[in-house]
């Protein structure tokens, strides 16, 4: 049994004295991000926008989003459109809702939007020679405490640990679970590669061919708690090529040339995901909302700045060129990088040509949130 008071008293101690720990790390948070309530006529491109993949993304995440009052009846609405009339499409959206273009603290309208996909790796249900590298599930000792049914002022954080006697303790770290502490018995599958199991844990989900040619599909089931650093970040650190160069492409490449300093870099990001396999029926990979994504209208937000479901109008430019990129995509997932008011990460969906747009996709971007007629932001609010 967990000692109630003790954990008690330790998270009083984390949060009020900022005891040093790994375990839970309070996000930073941008000084005064703002909505500003915007017109549809200041969306980029928003006239000639084809919206019928971003209607078939709306319908996906209508499975859960008309539980809510506030959805049911543009989810029914959606749900009858004929999905060939664009301009009946747009009507639909001018009608059911209203443009909220983001700002950051400093009142800058820009920010980073980059770019996930789901990866096909090779491995095996049992340990071989080739595949030796372990997927694992769950750990049995993973703790996870939802902050936000002690603390309301917490709501969405969750502290990850483990039980040590009488104690919560931070959860291994990556190089742990790469070693001692293994979590024996867990493994849902062994890979060949190394590094695409990393970038598995990067992009959170993806399938895995095993030898009888059969597809396992994996997603993602938790975290071990740490907050996500970047190894292209590091590289660039150590002096191994320049930001501009940091791509998913060339850290594999360097992995290659470098095998002797591979897991050094890898461990320099102590975050660790678990997977679980997901049914056969699943047509691809699955965000945080639970619903399958659209490949191209789909993308992980800070849920802390827009909640999961909304539609986002985005303004970017293609990967690696000055070309416009302006579509409205469904916030559908999250991820450990993507923090911050202007902050998005791209759905490509699967396979190589997807992961080639993915890992070179590092473009500013602006965003304008659409609200249902009677919600509005709750963080900080201006009018234009």
């Amino acid at each position: 049994m967990i000692n109630v008071r003790c954990m008690l008293l330790w998270l009083l101690c984390l949060l009020l004295t900022a005891c040093p720990s790994r375990v839970i790390h309070k996000p930073a948070r941008e000084a005064g991000p703002s909505y500003v309530k915007s017109q549809w006529r200041a969306l980029p491109g928003w006239q000639h926008a084809g919206l019928a993949p971003s209607l078939q993304a709306l319908r996906a995440e209508c499975v859960t989003l008309k539980k809510k009052p506030q959805w049911q009846q543009i989810c029914a609405e959606a749900g009858l459109l004929d999905i060939h009339n664009n301009n009946g499409l747009r009507r639909f959206f001018e009608r059911r809702f209203a443009p909220w273009q983001l700002r950051n603290g400093d009142g800058s309208e820009q920010g980073l939007i980059t770019g996930y996909y789901e990866p096909l790796l090779y491995g095996s249900r049992v340990r071989t020679k080739r595949f030796r590298f372990p997927v694992y599930g769950v750990p049995d000792d993973l703790l996870v405490i939802d902050l936000g049914k002690l603390y309301p002022q917490l709501k969405g954080m969750r502290l990850r640990g483990r039980i040590e006697g009488k104690r919560v303790v931070p959860y291994y770290d990556r190089a742990a679970i790469d070693g001692a502490h293994a979590p024996m018995g867990k493994e849902l599958l062994w890979v060949d590669d190394e590094i695409s199991l990393f970038f598995l844990q990067v992009q959170g989900s993806g399938r895995v061919q095993l030898p009888d040619g059969s597809i396992v599909k994996l997603g993602y089931a938790n975290q071990n708690g740490y907050r996500y650093k970047s190894i292209g970040k590091k590289l660039v650190e150590m002096g191994e090529m320049t930001l501009a160069q940091a791509s998913l492409q060339s850290i594999r490449q360097w992995g290659m040339d470098h095998p002797d300093r591979l897991k050094e870099l890898l461990y320099s990001n102590p975050s660790y995901v678990f997977f679980r396999e997901m049914p056969d029926s699943a047509s691809g990979a699955v965000g945080a909302m639970g619903v399958p994504l659209t490949a191209g209208y789909s993308m992980a937000v800070d849920r802390r700045t827009i909640p999961l479901g909304m539609p986002v109008f985005l303004s970017t430019t293609w990967p690696n060129t000055d070309k416009p990129l302006n579509r409205l995509m469904l916030a559908q997932d999250t991820g450990g990088a993507i923090k911050g008011t202007i902050r998005g990460d791209f759905f490509w969906g699967f396979g190589d040509d997807a992961g080639k747009q993915a890992g070179s996709m590092k473009q500013k971007g602006r965003m304008w949130v659409l609200y249902p007629l009677g919600m509005q932001p709750e963080i900080s609010l201006a009018t234009r």
